[in-house]
């Protein structure tokens, strides 16, 4: 009825998300809930994901489909599918990107580093099982499916692939939500999502590279040589050195910076313009996941811990009241087709999102164990990194590429991906806060001790999130520092 992609029109768009999620973010709280599960759902419910194919109208739509009369939208924007590419006329796309990378870098400014030092094991242990388990069930479970032929074994190791990956977005939400952020286990947790999302760039270039793919001839020398199994390892060690070695002067900068002049505006301003550049240099030019930049961003700039702070204070407002809840909506908002369905597909996706969800939860989980966590901390590293999101989303749109020729994926196999995102987002969320609920008597988890040094910013966190909850809106770190 309207168009949602004029500035006026997109303002629209905002209001509507913005209250939608608000709203059931608080309802969801009020029952003991993480607020963004409510953010999801608010997005299924204006999208037409439900009500717009089985009502025929909704909130927010997507205009091919009401200039086709599938539904009625009050307003229609571009189609915004989770496997949509990103492009300039897609300014709900643009908004969640930039949601998920402040989120990243964010998470980045909170790390404590001498934690990750000591979790740099475990961590990579954890990535690494969290990675094989899904691999090889996904494999096996897609092979009566795909058949034995050469082009179906391709394809089982195709959706074996995609259910490697983990979004560490939606646990990183949850665990600041929770306080358990900084966390020896929420440290754990995030540092393995991290090296997992390097891991499945890796797992996906080698599989790429076994292909016999079609239409490299369009590619230049640069691309063609990242595209290579060997290109790829050589741009991921070269990203994390050009990181680093980047990383001591733009440290010493803002250290400078912020003793000549503490708690300036110029501080988070030079520090989100660090953390959209390497998000950019990481994926554009040495491919690696953009979110990883981001978070290695914050990394960087958490060495200085007054102006990290200063900074996540001003960050995390934004974060949270804008950006954040139009990515985590744009997932419900996707245009996910419930009707018409392949059968076949569709019971091979349902058997998919279960053995995806079991192999991260028993691979990570088991990891754990092994390094003397309790059983409730081995479930909660593993439920943390059940989840799946962009990295889900990229490794699927490479294997359905065109260039891959006969060997694609064919595209309907794209509903795995989606409801391996949902589901996933929906139980994270809700495992997570079940499984950090203390009982009445109970001793906390052991893992979860700060450090004597860290008490006096612990104590601030502590009342920055007593602040917040007063307001009734996810708590943050800094937010009244």
């Amino acid at each position: 009825m309207f168009e949602g992609n004029s500035a006026l029109g997109f303002a629209a768009v905002l209001a509507i998300i913005l209250f939608s999620t608000k709203l059931l973010g608080l309802g969801f709280r009020h029952f003991g809930l993480p607020q963004v599960l409510g953010y999801i759902i608010a997005g299924l419910l204006i999208g037409p994901a439900i009500f717009g194919d089985l009502c025929g109208f909704c909130l927010i739509g997507f205009q091919g489909a009401v200039e086709e009369g599938k539904y009625w939208a009050l307003l229609s924007v571009p189609e915004v599918s989770l496997l949509a590419e990103f492009s300039a006329d897609n300014a709900l796309g643009i908004f969640s990107k930039i949601g998920v990378l402040l989120l990243m870098f964010s998470t980045g400014l909170e790390t404590n580093l001498k934690e990750l030092k000591n979790t740099g094991l475990v961590a990579a242990l954890v990535a690494c099982s969290g990675v094989a388990l899904p691999l090889v069930l996904g494999f096996l479970i897609a092979l009566p499916f795909t058949g034995t032929s050469v082009t179906g074994i391709y394809h089982a190791v195709f959706l074996g692939t995609i259910l490697t990956a983990t979004s560490v977005a939606i646990t990183v939400s949850v665990l600041k939500e929770l306080g358990k952020i900084n966390s020896k286990l929420g440290t754990t947790i995030v540092s393995a999502a991290i090296i997992d999302d390097v891991i499945g760039i890796i797992l996906l270039s080698v599989v790429k590279g076994v292909v016999p793919a079609s239409g490299a001839e369009n590619l230049n020398a640069f691309e063609a040589f990242k595209s290579t199994i060997y290109g790829t390892l050589i741009m991921i060690v070269c990203f994390f050195v050009f990181a680093i070695l980047a990383g001591f002067g733009l440290s010493k900068c803002f250290k400078w910076i912020d003793k000549r002049w503490p708690e300036h505006h110029r501080i988070p301003i030079f520090s989100l313009a660090v953390c959209f550049a390497y998000s950019w240099i990481a994926e554009e030019i040495f491919g690696v996941a953009d979110i990883t930049g981001a978070f290695l961003a914050g990394v960087v700039l958490s060495t200085d811990h007054r102006a990290s702070a200063y900074t996540d204070s001003k960050v995390e407002v934004n974060t949270y009241t804008v950006f954040a809840p139009v990515f985590f909506a744009n997932i419900g908002i996707s245009s996910i087709k419930f009707l018409g369905m392949n059968p076949q597909v569709l019971l091979f996706a349902v058997l998919a999102v279960i053995v995806g969800l079991i192999g991260k939860v028993v691979g990570c989980g088991a990891v754990c164990k092994s390094f003397k966590y309790s059983w409730r901390e081995s479930a909660i590293g593993g439920v943390g990194m059940m989840a799946r999101g962009e990295v889900a989303l990229i490794i699927t749109a490479a294997v359905t590429s065109s260039t891959l020729g006969a060997y694609a994926l064919p595209q309907d196999y794209m509903i795995m991906t989606v409801l391996l995102i949902l589901i996933s987002s929906v139980l994270t969320p809700v495992l997570l806060k079940l499984l950090y609920k203390e009982k009445k008597g109970a001793l906390p988890l052991a893992a979860e001790t700060v450090s004597p040094e860290d008490s006096v910013a612990q104590s601030v966190r502590t009342a920055a999130q007593e602040n917040a909850e007063t307001d009734e809106n996810p708590p943050y770190d800094g937010g009244n520092r």
